[in-house]
């Protein structure tokens, strides 16, 4: 337990910060003059413009950064929000996923001169407008997204998801959902699975949205009875619960496919939980970008949605928008990429 600072526990007053006419006034000189010779610019001596610096420097003047980059016309400051499960307040910096879409994403930014701002996503949507944003990535949006919304009316532009195609001032990378949903399904059929079940969450998602409705499209080609559980929180418990639902159906799966990222062998744990083997009983594909899941016993097949390509794409695209000023939307398609291991094979089948 910390003790209370003297004085009745009031913490001291905030020291004013030292404004352009304090140091004017200390200096002697005009405001115009102390800018100047700030700035750099006007016609002025060299006594007058280090005497101004100095006494600046004195009274830890500081010019406002916001203002000076606002008068250059930018600010070299990229949006960044994540909009997965954004009613419920989570850090989408646990999802190996989106750990290195936004690791990419700024490493990109930056390799651009640009700086990138992680903005507070499930609170008021007016608390970045004060931010001078000269762009916005927006991850994973919702359906009709309001802050996709906000950026475009205050002419922002913004990256996201395919949504975006043909919005003018808006940009967007992403995957073929029918090419990388239908080339799991096919392997988990072709290693003879015949009831797939899909674990997804309740979510607006694009990514969520499309998988689904390829599947169910996939099965009814086929023949086959879509198996569904819906998470409705991120996490590893909400999938875990999910995959333990469709294993205790009667109806169970022999073959799953996880859309919902979790962790790797906590997978395996809860479907052995259920006394199944993997592969023999079940077949098991995640959409996962952890290593941990080459290194499980058996190690687990994944469809990874490569965050790192995705948001190097991105940011060229919103870069290139940006410093040529014109507001066409473009867009790319960044393929998926299906590492198969022995989750997926059983004995005898190397495809």
């Amino acid at each position: 337990m910390s003790t209370p600072p003297h004085g009745g526990g009031k913490r001291p007053a905030p020291v004013p910060r030292v404004r352009l006419v304090d140091v004017a006034r200390e200096a002697g000189l005009s405001k115009t003059t102390v800018s100047a010779a700030l700035n750099g610019t006007g016609r002025l001596s060299d006594a007058v413009r280090l005497h101004a610096q100095e006494t600046a420097r004195r009274l830890g003047y500081r010019p406002n950064a916001t203002a000076r980059l606002l008068r250059a016309g930018h600010a070299r400051l990229i949006g960044y929000a994540v909009r997965e499960y954004v009613e419920t307040p989570w850090s989408y910096m646990e999802s190996p996923y989106f750990a290195q879409l936004t690791s990419a994403t700024a490493q990109a930014a930056l390799a651009h001169g640009y700086a990138l701002v992680l903005l507070p996503t499930h609170t008021a949507r007016d608390e970045w407008a004060d931010l001078p944003l000269d762009a916005a990535v927006v991850a994973d949006p919702l359906a009709e997204d309001p802050l996709v919304e906000d950026f475009l009316a205050a002419r922002i532009p913004v990256l996201s998801d395919r949504r975006m195609e043909g919005t003018a001032g808006a940009h967007w990378v992403d995957i073929d959902h029918e090419a990388a949903v239908r080339g799991v399904l096919d392997h988990l059929a072709a290693g003879g699975g015949r009831r797939i079940g899909v674990v997804a969450a309740h979510s607006t998602s694009l990514f969520y949205e499309q998988a689904l409705t390829v599947y169910h499209a996939w099965c009814a080609e086929r023949g086959f009875t879509p198996l569904v559980e819906r998470t409705r929180r991120p996490g590893n418990q909400a999938t875990r619960a999910a995959i333990d639902d469709m294993l205790a159906r009667p109806d169970r799966p022999d073959a799953l496919f996880v859309l919902t990222e979790a962790s790797p062998p906590l997978i395996l744990e809860t479907v052995r939980a259920r006394g199944l083997n993997v592969p023999q009983d079940l077949l098991i594909v995640c959409v996962s970008d952890d290593p941990t899941a080459a290194q499980t016993d058996p190690p687990i097949t994944t469809l990874s949605l490569r965050p790192t390509e995705i948001a190097a794409a991105g940011v060229e695209l919103l870069i290139k928008a940006l410093e040529s000023g014109d507001p066409t939307p473009t867009g790319r398609v960044v393929p998926t990429r299906l590492e198969i291991r022995d989750t997926s094979r059983r004995s005898g089948d190397h495809g």
